[in-house]
């Protein structure tokens, strides 16, 4: 029972992602609560109509929605979707249900680059979930790495989270391996940009996939992070992220938190 209503709010989450390029309003009438619709994309009006009144700009602007991996967790359906959007980008969006219908919002966006130092892109790899029954195993890994790590409470149990250097990296400035990501560090420290997360908010898995919304600072600015981790054999093997600087107020459309 509980896998079918998973299956149904997937294919319900899918179809209003995808009405984004369509234009079709069907899926935003029938799926998005009407009058309990919280939008956390500062950039939009809050509320269901945003949405809707959206669409035909969209469309007009040839829109298009490439969605690649989808987690679902309980209440909560995670995408991780390419855009042609204003140019391409790579996307998450997170929603929430409630008695079937979508009543939260959250989304992270950031510029697609091609040519990255893994040689890997922004959004290959492997798209199938495995290992449905160590979900709960995997998100306490994925968050016992993202607070120890990288929030910094325990730095020293870098090294314990991997399988040696075997770590497939997909983050746009980043090479593979531990040694990769050591040198990325270190080159922010070395150009004294400042790289901090300060809270993460949501850790969203399903079988060998934890998805993890934090927020921080990158180069002084106000910054939300997204983070999707493959864990293996309880170690974290591949990961991939988009990071969006959070708008100032003045700019804010709605007044809902980023998180």
């Amino acid at each position: 029972m509980i896998l079918n209503n998973q299956n149904e709010l997937v294919l319900k989450a899918k179809a209003v992602l995808e009405s984004l390029e369509s234009g079709n309003p069907k899926a935003i009438t029938n799926y998005i609560h009407p009058d309990q619709y919280v939008q956390h994309n500062l950039a939009l009006s809050n509320g269901r109509a945003a949405m809707l009144g959206a669409l035909d700009h969209l469309k007009e602007i040839g829109t298009k929605v490439s969605i690649k991996r989808i987690l679902a967790d309980g209440d909560y359906v995670a995408l991780h979707s390419e855009y042609d959007f204003f140019g391409p980008k790579i996307g998450f969006d997170i929603f929430r249900f409630e008695n079937g219908l979508i009543v939260e919002h959250w989304d992270n966006l950031q510029d697609r680059v091609e040519k990255t130092p893994s040689h890997h892109t922004m959004i290959d790899g492997p798209v199938m979930i495995k290992d449905i029954d160590k979900t709960d195993a995997n998100k306490v890994v994925v968050k016992s790495y993202v607070e120890n790590i990288l929030l910094g409470k325990n730095p020293d149990l870098l090294t314990s989270y991997f399988a040696g250097d075997q770590y497939i990296q997909h983050s746009p400035h980043i090479a593979d391996g531990l040694s990769g990501l050591g040198a990325a560090l270190q080159g922010l420290k070395a150009k004294n940009i400042e790289f901090q997360y300060t809270q993460v908010h949501q850790v969203i898995g399903q079988g060998d996939f934890v998805l993890t919304a934090s927020e921080g600072l990158f180069d002084g600015e106000p910054t939300a992070f997204y983070d999707l981790f493959r864990v293996e054999d309880g170690k974290i093997a591949e990961h991939w992220d988009v990071i969006e600087a959070i708008l100032p107020v003045e700019k804010r459309k709605n007044s809902n938190s980023r998180f």
